[in-house]
């Protein structure tokens, strides 16, 4: 086995032998093999040219001109982030020699880098803004530098070369004033106006478009562009982590190619519900827009944009934002504890609507809600809400109902009227009041859920018990100590026959519009089994051959007096 530094010599001889037979080559490369330093890119004239700006590195573009150039203008306009740029004018102190042949001009910055010269800024610019360099041509100089880097993040900017006088074309113009302004602010609406664009008096592709959203201004139509696929990308990838089945797809560039393909129009709000509120409409030549169907108050920021149509480019007003005014409050009226309250809406009104508040006492912030319609031609709705959140939307009818609150310190309590009100007379109540709802609310001390309740209503009376002067009643309680109160009223004997004093005790009125005289008795009663929860009352002291009716209240701590349906009894004649 041969040793390993005999095999490394043997090696480098054979290295210096083979060498020592390859022609001998000139010190200067030829420009096909040579490869440049550093990346070089011509920016070319009369054409818009897009440019990627990686994070923290500077890009470079280079360009001559024409000899019998007289002005040039070097416009750059920013994407989404600040970025800065300048130009240099380099200028050689040495032609290249003629003799070397170069097969494309990219070569040529490798010989202006190595030769001797000199290089002077002559523009530097920082920011977001759109910005135009306009100059006559540098006397000495060989060729120009452009310079651009984006120190925050990774960034995007629109280059674009004129050489001759007058205005490029390639850019919108803005006017001197350049701001947006509000001219009215309503509760789902904004007005705005701006200064006309010069370039909308003079050629017929150019328009305005305006961008209304709820977080920022942006400084150009490419911020905007970026922000949304920005979001769009995060929303994606978030779906991706919670392995969902329907995927949202990355829009990138197909929200504004929608845009370009139909100007004139909505763009799509695909997106407004999914990432932003982000609304763009285009106006056409006018400088006035209203913009609708806003929230109330919300902050709004609106973005207005000149854009020309045949080169897809566009310049940026300065945006204005705007808080839109909010709703007007309903007048709420505070409930008072055990009150009890007639609830009447005006007839002149299609959809009436009062507002109640209600604070329950104690550390169990337990109520109770109890609400019954007096009008059989009546729509009346209930919603209860605490923090914005609906707790409870009912119907109210004429039987009784009871809504528990618990949970919360206080409530809204909505009441509206739904269809078209009544014609008919209302139903006359004590001290001539009208209304349609009879509401009580109240403090549920000690109390786990919504009191219970009769099994029935109905009266039952006994013939065999009937005398000349008294009646035997009957009636279903609960298992609930309560009071139970009769009343009576004897009618006349047209009123017996015609059978309409049963109508006028409607449910929802209580032992309030009673008269004192008409109470016979009171008595507490309670039974644990429902079933067996039957009471009775004896009530004498009636004439011989009368009729009477009975009515049955049960006087609960919580919530409306409950009535029994109206029972007409006649006493014996003869005994």
């Amino acid at each position: 086995m041969i040793p390993l530094t005999l095999s490394w010599s043997f090696g480098a001889a054979l290295v210096l032998y083979c060498s020592s037979a390859w022609p001998q080559v000139q010190s200067a490369l030829s420009p096909e093999n040579e490869v440049p330093l550093r990346p070089t890119t011509w920016l070319p004239e009369r054409k818009i040219t897009h440019v990627r700006l990686p994070k923290g590195r500077t890009v470079r573009l280079y360009f001559t001109l024409k000899k019998k150039a007289s002005t040039m203008s070097v416009t750059v306009s920013p994407c989404d982030m600040p970025i800065e740029w300048s130009l240099a004018a380099r200028t050689l102190k040495d032609k290249p020699l003629k003799s070397i042949q170069w097969s494309s001009k990219k070569s040529m910055p490798e010989v202006w880098w190595r030769g001797p010269g000199t290089e002077e800024e002559v523009h530097s610019f920082s920011g977001t803004s759109i910005d135009t360099y306009t100059s006559p041509p540098y006397l000495y100089a060989s060729v120009y530098i452009l310079r651009l880097r984006s120190k925050q993040h990774n960034s995007k900017a629109t280059v674009y070369l004129h050489e001759g006088l007058g205005p490029s074309g390639a850019f919108p113009l803005l006017p001197k004033d350049t701001r947006v302004h509000t001219l009215g602010v309503g509760m789902t609406s904004v007005t705005l106006s701006w200064s006309p664009s010069p370039s909308i008096t003079t050629q017929k592709n150019y328009e305005y478009c305006v961008l209304v959203n709820s977080k920022n201004n942006y400084p150009s139509l490419c911020a905007a562009q970026e922000s949304i696929r920005r979001k769009s990308e995060d929303m994606y990838n978030r779906r991706e982590k919670t392995r969902r089945v329907t995927p949202w797809p990355i829009l990138k560039e197909w929200w504004w190619e929608q845009w370009d393909n139909h100007p004139g129009q909505t763009l799509p709000t695909a997106l407004t519900n999914e990432l932003e509120e982000l609304q763009c409409v285009c106006k056409g030549a006018e400088n006035v827009c209203t913009v609708s169907e806003l929230l109330p108050d919300t902050q709004y920021y609106f973005d207005v944009f000149v854009m020309d149509k045949l080169n897809k480019t566009s310049a940026a007003y300065t945006g204005a934002y705007a808080r839109t005014h909010e709703e007007a409050r309903p007048d709420i009226t505070t409930l008072r504890e055990g009150e009890l309250r007639w609830v009447n809406f005006p007839d002149r009104s299609f959809n009436s609507q009062q507002y109640f508040s209600f604070r329950p006492r104690g550390l169990q912030q337990s109520g109770l809600l109890t609400l019954q319609s007096c009008g059989k031609d009546e729509k009346v709705k209930v919603t209860v809400s605490s923090k914005g959140q609906v707790l409870e939307a009912q119907k109210v009818g004429a039987d009784l109902m009871q809504i528990w609150l618990q949970g919360s310190s206080s409530y809204l309590i909505h009441l509206e009227r739904e269809g078209t009100p009544t014609k008919k007379t209302p139903m006359a109540l004590p001290a001539g009041l009208t209304a349609s709802v009879k509401m009580q609310t109240s403090s549920a001390y000690h109390k786990k859920g919504v009191p219970s309740l009769p099994s029935t209503l109905q009266i039952k009376s006994f013939n065999k018990l009937r005398t000349c002067n008294s009646v035997t009643i009957a009636w279903m309680g609960t298992e609930e100590r309560s009071l139970y109160c009769v009343y009576r009223r004897k009618l006349g004997s047209q009123e017996a026959e015609s059978g309409k004093a049963l109508a006028l005790n409607a449910p929802c009125l209580g032992p309030e519009s009673r008269s004192d005289t008409e109470r016979v008795l009171c008595k507490y009663f309670q039974e644990l089994n429902p079933r067996r929860a039957v009471t009775t009352a004896v009530i004498s002291g009636l004439e011989p051959g009368m009729a009477y009716v009975f009515d049955v209240y049960l006087m609960r701590r919580w919530g409306i007096p409950i009535k029994y349906t109206s029972k007409m009894v006649k006493t014996r004649k003869d005994c």
